[in-house]
């Protein structure tokens, strides 16, 4: 790196570089730079390539003297992303110096400080997601390209991070790919008016007055801060949700689904799509029975009432649709025009209340009056109770979700949705409190119409109330049977009554039901559609596809439309209307919930840039929803869950592929690491010790047997983790071992086989589970038993193998490990049978292509928990290859093969009544004994009975078998061990033996040391009894156990340094060959039973 000093003294003939020399240089303006740089020097003939070097720190004040040609001027020329090429320094015309800009994205990296590096800067596009609609996703360089070895000149193949594109052309691409004429709203056309229409429906014009007469001023106003606090507090959840990151079309359906996981995002979007296509059929009947209510005070009935709401509604709602269908721009445009009705029906009202008039007083309305107000002030119920009056008007509180349902189709959703929806509520809050107080304050609750039920001020009438000291006696019709026709107790229409121009009430009325009906419809086919995009549940997916520039869902608009024409034609909604409340407040409660969740989990990536929200008023938000689903309506409330959690068991136990980083998995991880962390203070009890199981099976499907006999008595008792040491001469790719590791889990999931898969590199296969013994698991979930398969062929490789394998067991010995062998006659590994398991590449799958499982590894080892990889390894070795073949190929096995695959399978199925005979010679603490419980309390296992065979007399161990739970124990005389003839032993040890007495002592010793394996015959001569044993043990296990399902017995111990690894493989070999499935089990000869309670 130059000087910075260099930088600083400019020679005077370089004065064309400086700010004041008059010369402009072509090009685009630049803003200053903090950083300046300095072009490298072209030496030893190597071209340069336009690296550039930092010289330095930008001088703001320009104080910092002339520029040098190596430098940009203070006044910046260059900054971060603009650079003079090296052109303007080199050039061939005679002096001239020619100029041109480059952006960093057509250099090699400028932006990284001058270093000719693929190593990249901070940039939005490297964290999008692979379908962004907000810009193209960058894959930046990974930390191998950065790290590892070179096997080419960097660089040689173009730009770094691939060929990047100049400005111009990455605008392009951009405007290319981005649809013409997308309709995208901003906060105010595409959330605050949807919401303020939805909020404010026909509940505003024909309901609040009556509320009002029932419950007062006091607690109307109540009743709409309640249901404007509910609202407020999901409004808040519903911006820290949005506000988490960017938002997809789908609304309440994706804020949940992406919080709280596909389960319960599932299911509310399913009943939010329909409650909105139920609610367009609601406000349609509302609209369409203020019509007719129009044509009956006319005359002009069509054919009866019920008839001619089924007939308007279904043209109202066929004309919506085709508003919908024409697109978003054309839906924003009537819902514009339909607030403006709405807004001059309010404004109208208000106006009108102002404006008193004698022939309205008849009629209870006198115009603002204290003595009015303070009568209205308190409750007078009529047959209605408090949470009855505000179950029939919370619905018109709902709403708050309509702009975050197009979520798609909004600008900047993340500032949209906060903006806009909490400005509406309130809004919307304020004007419902002002109708409320309004109307309060100026009409009596009871007023009979008549203009004579008047009396003057000297003769006073015997009646008491506001309206008698305003010279009018409604206690007339108060006394009559059928009851006083006005008065907010009594009319419906009495905003109309008040307002200046009646008619425009009327068109408020419309527009409040049109609007809502409008949106409804809209919503229910965008969070449908959103939700068949994700195939949670099947045969819905053809609702996914979209149409136009828009992407709309027009089959979608089509369900809605039917289900809408369905409840339409019904006509009587009386039931179905608290259902659908129930449905939107189910959905609120949620949201409340998701952002309880997400705080309580402390995800690192729950990160709002919307700060006023509180994990704890968003939980009392949810109890409260909870609470007003139940007041009103606890049937419906009930209803509601049932079909949530109905839909959420479903969605459980479908298990969709998706992954969106819910909270609940956040939650999942802080829970197992407080438990695994509280696990970790507590101290063993022999009671609650459990076998957890390393088992090295190498990879999982190489070795069905194995895994399924160690599931069937860990799952859901123990851990099980099953290693695999992954050798070989070539330097190791550990990006592909992590691939693998997160394949081979899912493989494990996808069978329902609870296990971690772990896998390791090592030089040899010692090496490797030493690595696993010592490092597997965390805390208390760690390993205690190490199981193995048995070396069938360890007569047939190398010797060293076998040294090896009789090592891992003393190695698991000296780490204080049980260890378990499991033989099958037939062998275990399978992983060279080609097609013999498909299952694992299901990730893979495209259609109509079915994968096949090739070859893993050539050597049919049964101990394989290693994978040898040669020098020349490709990837193909490394992790099961995938082949794909379209006419799926039958492999033709031999008889070998096939017994092999059979036998694999066997632990697969249900086991036959059967015995499982325990062969418990020495006392290791009782894993021998463990083991078979637990596998026969499986459902698998529950027919086969446990037998136990134990040396010495039974009438001293029977109070203590009792204890132990065990009913059929045999008694094994010792002089059944007796025998004589060894020389089938001597035969198969032959080949292995050192035979020291034939050559000279140093000899012996050098071919000792290079062989550790081989047997001296002074160890054959030691231990003849104890191979004898051997011997007869497996005669008495033919004898007694030859039917049994499985065989579990004592593993012979061998002392380490004493016994060579061929003559211990040997007494494996005799004891246990020519049987049934046998488990041969050794504890670490700690306690692992009790009789104690």
């Amino acid at each position: 790196m130059s000087d910075p000093s260099s930088a600083l003294s400019a020679p005077a003939e370089n004065d064309f570089l400086s700010p004041d020399a008059g010369k402009k240089l072509p090009g685009p303006t630049p803003s200053q730079s903090r950083f300046q740089v300095d072009l490298v020097s072209e030496a030893a003939g190597e071209e340069a390539k336009g690296r550039f070097r930092v010289v330095n720190f930008a001088d703001p004040s320009g104080a910092g003297g002339a520029a040098s040609p190596e430098a940009a001027p203070p006044d910046g020329l260059q900054n971060g992303d603009t650079v003079m090429s090296e052109t303007s320094l080199h050039s061939s015309t005679g002096g001239q110096h020619h100029y041109h800009y480059d952006t960093h994205t057509n250099t090699y990296y400028l932006r990284t400080f001058g270093h000719n590096t693929i190593d990249a800067v901070p940039k939005i596009d490297f964290y999008r997601q692979t379908a962004a609609p907000l810009g193209e996703k960058l894959v930046r360089p990974t930390l191998s390209e950065l790290h590892d070895e070179l096997d080419k000149e960097p660089f040689e193949d173009g730009f770094a991070n691939g060929d990047e594109l100049t400005p111009a052309e990455e605008a392009a691409a951009k405007e290319a790919a981005e649809p013409k004429g997308v309709v995208k709203f901003g906060w105010i056309k595409g959330v605050l008016v949807r919401c303020m229409l939805n909020i404010w429906g026909v509940m505003l014009f024909i309901r609040m007055t009556w509320i009002v007469g029932q419950a007062g001023i006091a607690y109307a106003c109540l009743i709409v801060c309640m249901a404007t606090v509910v609202t407020t507090i999901t409004g808040l959840s519903t911006s820290a949700i949005a506000t988490n990151g960017f938002v997809r079309g789908g609304g309440a359906y994706y804020l949940i689904s992406r919080s709280l996981g596909p389960e319960f995002g599932g299911s509310i979007g399913l009943i939010f799509a329909f409650a909105n296509a139920v609610a367009v059929a609601m406000y349609v009947v509302g609209f369409a029975e203020t019509v007719v209510e129009l044509l009956n005070g006319a005359g002009a009935i069509m054919t009866d009432e019920i008839n001619d709401v089924r007939i308007i509604g279904t043209i109202t709602v066929i004309l919506l649709l085709g508003i919908s269908v024409a697109g978003m721009e054309w839906e924003a445009k009537a819902q514009i025009f339909l607030l403006v009705v709405l807004v001059t029906a309010i404004i109208n009202y208000f106006i009108g209340s102002f404006i008193s008039m004698k022939s309205k007083e008849s009629m209870g309305f006198f115009g603002y009056d204290g003595r009015i107000m303070w009568e209205n002030m308190g409750p007078d119920f009529r047959g209605e109770t408090f949470f009855s009056v505000f179950s029939i008007f919370f619905p018109a509180a709902t709403g708050i979700l309509a702009g975050a349902n197009i979520s798609g189709d909004l600008a900047d959703p993340q500032k949209a949705i906060p903006k806009g929806t909490l400005l509406a509520i309130l809004i919307t809050g304020i004007v419902y409190l002002g109708v409320a107080v309004s109307t309060g304050s100026c009409i009596v609750r009871d007023a009979s119409g008549n203009v004579n039920d008047t009396f003057s001020a000297h003769s006073p009438a015997n009646c008491t109330g506001a309206a008698c000291e305003l010279l009018y006696d409604f206690s007339t019709c108060k006394n009559d049977k059928d009851g006083c026709r006005y008065g907010l107790h009594n009319d419906f229409q009495v905003m109309s009554l008040v307002s200046g121009f009646s008619p425009i009430i009327s068109a408020g009325i419309f527009s409040a039901t049109l609007s809502s009906a409008l949106a409804s419809l809209v919503s229910a086919p965008k969070v449908f559609q959103a939700l068949c995009k994700d195939n949670i549940y099947p045969g819905i997916g053809i609702f996914a596809k979209g149409y136009g520039k828009n992407n709309e869902p027009i089959r979608g608009y089509i369900l809605t439309f039917g289900i809408a024409l369905a409840f339409i034609l019904i006509a009587e909604l009386n039931t179905i209307a608290p259902i659908i409340s129930n449905f939107f407040l189910a959905s609120y409660a949620l949201i409340n919930f998701s952002v309880f969740h997400a705080s309580l989990a402390n995800s690192p990536g729950w990160r709002p840039s919307f700060k006023y929200y509180n994990m704890w008023v968003s939980l009392a938000g949810a109890v409260l929803c909870c609470g007003v689903m139940f007041v009103i309506n606890w049937a419906a409330a009930l209803l509601t869950n049932v079909i949530v959690m109905a839909l959420y068991i479903y969605v459980s136990h479908k298990k969709p592929d998706v992954n969106w980083g819910s909270s609940t998995q956040a939650l999942t991880y802080q829970q197992a690491l407080t438990h695994t962390l509280h696990l970790s203070g507590v101290e063993d009890h022999i009671k609650n010790f459990r076998p957890q199981c390393l088992v090295m099976t190498g990879y999982p499907n190489s070795r069905p047997a194995l895994l399924d006999l160690v599931h069937s008595f860990t799952k859901n008792v123990g851990l099980m983790i099953c290693g695999h040491v992954r050798t070989g001469y070539r330097k190791p790719n550990f990006k592909d071992l992590a691939i693998d590791q997160t394949r081979y889990q899912r493989w494990l999931m996808k069978n329902e086989t609870k296990a971690f898969y772990t896998p390791v590199f090592a030089e040899d296969l010692r090496q490797g589970s030493l690595y696993l013994l010592q490092a597997a698991g965390l805390g208390r979930l760690r390993p205690n038993t190490l199981v193995l398969g048995f070396k069938n062929d360890w007569r047939d490789g190398d010797m060293m193998n076998v040294e090896t394998y009789i090592n891992m067991i003393h190695d698991a010995f000296d780490f204080q490990y049980g260890t378990v062998i499991l033989r099958l006659q037939e062998g275990l590994d399978v992983s060279h049978i080609q097609g013999q398991d498909d299952l694992l590449s299901s990730q893979e799958k495209s259609s109509g292509v079915k994968d096949v499982i090739v070859s893993i590894d050539t050597s049919k080892d049964s101990d394989g928990e290693s994978s040898k990889l040669s020098s020349k390894a490709t990837s193909l070795q490394s992790s099961p290859a995938v082949q794909k073949d379209k006419k799926s190929p039958t492999v033709s096995l031999n008889v070998t093969d096939q017994r092999l695959l059979e036998a694999s399978q066997q632990f697969q199925q249900k086991q036959g009544k059967g015995t499982v005979d325990v062969w418990w010679l020495f006392d290791d603490g009782g894993l021998t004994l463990l083991i078979p419980y637990l596998l026969t309390n499986k459902k698998r296992w529950k027919d086969c009975k446990i037998r136990v065979f134990i040396g010495g007399k039974i009438n001293r161990i029977d109070h203590d078998r009792i204890h132990l739970g065990l009913s059929s124990w045999f008694e094994l005389d010792p002089a059944d061990f007796l025998v004589q003839d060894v020389n089938s032993q001597e035969l198969m040890v032959e080949p292995y033996r050192l035979k020291e007495d034939n050559m000279e002592l140093e000899a012996a010793e050098r071919l000792k040391n290079s062989e550790p394996w081989r047997i001296t015959d002074n160890e054959l001569e030691l231990y003849r009894a104890k191979t004898s044993r051997q011997i007869r043990l497996n005669e008495l296990l033919k004898e007694h156990s030859s039917t049994a399902n499985l065989i579990v017995i004592s593993l012979p111990l061998a002392r380490k340094g004493a016994v060579s690894s061929a003559l211990y493989m040997a007494w494996l070999e005799v004891l246990s060959k020519d049987l049934p499935p046998i488990l041969l089990v050794r504890g670490n000869h700690q306690s692992v039973l009790t009789f104690y309670s």
